[in-house]
């Protein structure tokens, strides 16, 4: 989140500084609830790119339906919108934000290129969906580039259906991909030369209906690709990537992917290296790709192939097989695995992701040692593992030896803790009832506390998280 300026900061910036500059302003970037008083304080004729902060859907209808919030300000003008939304996803319905949000946004500002509606550092948002809309819901004859979220895989081919014709870079992050029985134009679309994709969800609809999709992007030069595919090929090749995607896209320079696969039952007699995955990218489009396979007893198989330097800022299903290298760009992290992670694990984590912001664990087994190796288990607990970036923690379905090893701060320090998701019983229990002085420092700065099931907390919980909002 970006914070409200103070009103002594602001009233200085409104009355002795917009007035001298407001002529060359040409971007500006404010905070939702300064946003009337920013706006209203010059004339700004040259401004064509607004930035909002801290956006959410009361803004819309409050200041996107009239002209009296840019009386001094042509709203045709405005050329670059991007909002940075601070709400969590609503159980409200997705069509009802399509309708009364993101649809009168295209209305309002009927001359926009770009439109950005992007989540917070932790926080998603209420996606697009375009489920029983009519194709001229969310149109724009002018816009060129659209960062969004939809629902699902179907509200990306509505958008590509006519209703966006000028559009040129397209960066979408959809729930789910599956297939539908609506029919949608497949024309070739000519204009696009950047498109991204990313779905965390697990799919077993990436070749029926992500690659027909891709076909028709014959004139792409930027393709970015995050997929879970679950089924089908044990691991998706470089020789696949060439003869179904690449070859179809003649103008394209730069690809960057990440591609994991789910498989099980695995046969026992087969066993897939990394060497045998690497060997497949012998196009020279593939600068550098690096790979981790992951076998799970006899039942399950995980294999991830993806481009270097990673560009996205999430992974999912994350185990103890991190290879030697630095994901600079991963905000956002969830670790699984069916073998325990012990406190090495988590000094190689914090090395190679040093920027997390975001971290769920998921595992019920706690670490052992063999008796050979008790001598390790010292030695493993004398250094503490820093994560000076990490803002949210959920590991509500972690064994309790997990909350003890990031709450103790003679194990873990979290500096900037500020939301935390958890077993309510555990978090008594590790903390002594709210009284234990080691675990104290992780939790000064957590504002919410979220157990697996809402309450009341007593007065001693308040005590011992004196930033827990009321």
């Amino acid at each position: 989140d970006i914070c409200s300026i103070s009103d002594s900061i602001l009233n200085r910036f409104r009355i002795d500084i917009l007035p001298r500059i407001q002529q060359n302003v040409k971007s500006l970037s404010v905070e939702s609830a300064s946003i009337e008083c920013i706006l209203g304080a010059g004339i700004y004729p040259n401004l064509t790119e607004l930035k909002i902060f801290n956006f959410n859907r009361e803004i819309v209808p409050r200041y996107f339906t009239d002209n009296s919030l840019f009386q001094h300000i042509d709203q045709q003008q405005i050329t670059d919108l991007i909002l940075i939304s601070n709400e969590n996803y609503t159980e409200q319905p997705l069509t009802e934000d399509t309708t009364n949000v993101y649809a009168m946004i295209l209305d309002f500002f009927k001359n926009l290129n770009h439109l950005s509606i992007l989540p917070s550092s932790v926080n998603d948002y209420s996606h697009l969906s375009l489920y029983n809309s009519s194709p001229m819901t969310f149109s724009s004859s002018t816009l060129t580039e659209l960062c969004i979220n939809t629902n699902n895989f179907n509200d990306c081919l509505a958008l590509l259906d006519g209703r966006l014709k000028q559009l040129t870079s397209f960066i979408v992050q959809t729930n789910h991909i599956y297939e539908t029985s609506t029919f949608y134009n497949m024309d070739p679309l000519l204009n696009l030369e950047c498109f991204s994709l990313t779905c965390y969800n697990r799919t077993r609809h990436y070749a029926s209906v992500v690659l027909p999709l891709l076909r028709r992007m014959s004139h792409l030069k930027e393709l970015n690709l995050y997929i879970y595919n679950w089924g089908g090929p044990t691991f998706i090749a470089g020789t696949h990537l060439d003869n179904e995607i690449l070859i179809h896209m003649p103008r394209l320079h730069t690809f960057t992917f990440y591609f994991a696969s789910k498989h099980g039952p695995v046969d026992p007699d087969v066993r897939i290296s990394n060497s045998d995955i690497l060997s497949t990218f012998t196009n020279s489009k593939y600068q550098r790709v690096a790979c981790m396979v992951d076998y799970f007893g006899h039942w399950e198989l995980i294999c991830r192939v993806f481009s270097l330097p990673v560009k996205f800022h999430r992974l999912e299903e994350i185990g103890n097989n991190i290879p030697n290298i630095m994901f600079t760009t991963v905000t956002h992290l969830k670790l699984w695995d069916k073998h325990p992670f012990k406190h090495e694990f988590f000094i190689r984590l914090t090395q190679a992701f040093p920027f997390l912001q975001d971290l769920s664990i998921k595992i019920i087994q706690p670490p052992f040692w063999k008796s050979r190796e008790r001598h390790l288990y010292e030695i493993d607990w004398c250094s503490i593992v820093e994560y000076p970036y990490l803002v949210s923690l959920n590991i509500t379905c972690a064994h309790i030896h997990y909350v003890e090893h990031f709450l103790n701060d003679t194990k873990t320090h979290l500096p900037r803790l500020t939301e935390l998701k958890v077993n309510y019983g555990n978090l008594e229990i590790v903390t002594n009832k709210f009284t234990r002085a080691e675990t104290r420092r992780n939790c000064a700065k957590i504002k919410q506390l979220i157990p697996e099931q809402s309450m009341i907390y007593p007065k001693d919980v308040y005590d011992y998280f004196p930033s827990l909002s009321l």
